[in-house]
């Protein structure tokens, strides 16, 4: 049990990365993985089995696919909000705010121990693939919270996987700037992020050379 138990109606950071720095997304399909199970484990009540949901494409769900988008764009449909989040090869990043019938730690601990397992049959190996069970900070303030979407959708550009934050397919920023034809919608951040699409990418783009260069005097202090 954790030592300050999450709180409904609450934002959070959460994080959590792989042992010893391992590369626990390798291809397309483990990132889309990791994408479908956020989106089936945010929904309180999803239509079909996980299996049937991660092995079929999501365009001919037939039964399923109409309900789960339905509910994806209704607060209600879920327990657990997720406000931004990236994907990254060793580790990723969901901001997320915990509804009244939601439960953080146990959406946390449901992608990760399916991810485990998911990875583990594909690559033949067996044991632990993450540092623990995950971290998490409390978002106290609405600039607090919009920073923190800022620096989740830099994390590809600061790691020097992709110059501008648009050109990484495997985080929410898409949804953030308005692009079309975006994989796996699943971000809610109504009445928390007032900006138009070209507000954000502007302050987006505004800091990232600045988050680009601390991320390297911060290797060449560690090293």
């Amino acid at each position: 049990m954790r030592k300050d138990p999450l709180v409904s109606g609450e934002v959070y950071h959460l994080m959590n990365k792989s042992i010893a720095g391992y590369r626990i997304f390798n291809t397309p399909a483990e990132f889309d993985y990791m994408l479908k199970a956020l989106r089936y484990f945010s929904l309180l009540d999803p239509p079909n089995k996980m299996s049937l949901f991660m092995k079929k494409d999501e365009r001919v769900l037939a039964d399923g696919f109409e309900q789960v988008v339905g509910d994806l764009a209704r607060i209600e449909g879920r327990g657990v909000q997720i406000i931004s989040y990236s994907i990254m090869p060793t580790h990723f990043h969901i901001l997320a705010k915990q509804l009244d019938n939601g439960n953080i730690s146990s959406f946390m601990n449901k992608i990760l121990i399916t991810y485990t397992r998911y990875f583990n049959i594909k690559h033949e190996r067996k044991g632990p693939l993450w540092v623990g069970r995950f971290n998490n900070v409390l978002v106290k303030t609405d600039e607090q919270l919009l920073h923190v979407t800022r620096y989740i959708h830099l994390n590809s550009v600061t790691a020097g996987l992709c110059e501008k934050a648009e050109q990484w397919p495997y985080s929410s920023y898409s949804e953030y700037v308005g692009r079309e034809k975006v994989k796996y919608p699943m971000t809610n951040y109504d009445g928390l992020v007032d900006m138009t699409g070209e507000e954000y990418r502007q302050f987006c783009e505004d800091r990232a050379g600045y988050q680009r260069e601390l991320a390297i005097i911060k290797r060449q202090a560690i090293e």
